[in-house]
């Protein structure tokens, strides 16, 4: 399947898929006309590249999860270097929110100084 027919399947962006594919991956051959051509298991391996993604991982942190990308990662045992990957991740996120909610709290006070206590946050 062409790069266009994997984005549909999957969801992604043909910018995305190139980009995984920079990254390690996916990968793809080249037809004739130079188009790139997926096999049909790319839709599977790009499904939980976007899950691994989206539940905040990063995709050198996906790179650890290669060996399982092809089958269903959700079901799948962990493996103890996935788990500390992600507990890695994990605390840089919880260490980011803290700084954003810190930064929120200063901000906050400000506000609430220089308005009396009149100003209110906009829902």
């Amino acid at each position: 399947m062409r790069i266009g027919e994997l984005a549909r399947a999957t969801g992604a962006t043909a910018r995305a898929l190139r980009h995984y594919e920079q990254a390690g991956l996916i990968s793809s051959e080249r037809a004739p006309n130079g188009y790139r051509v997926y096999g049909e298991r790319a839709v599977v391996r790009v499904r939980n590249i976007r899950h691994l993604l989206a539940a905040g991982l990063t995709l050198d942190d996906v790179r650890v999860f290669l060996p399982c990308l092809d089958g269903d990662l959700t079901t799948a045992p962990p493996s103890d270097r996935g788990i500390r990957v992600a507990l890695e991740r994990l605390a840089v996120l919880d260490e980011r929110i803290a700084a954003q909610t810190a930064v929120r709290d200063r901000l906050q006070a400000a506000l609430h100084r220089a308005t009396g206590g009149r100003a209110r946050p906009v829902a």
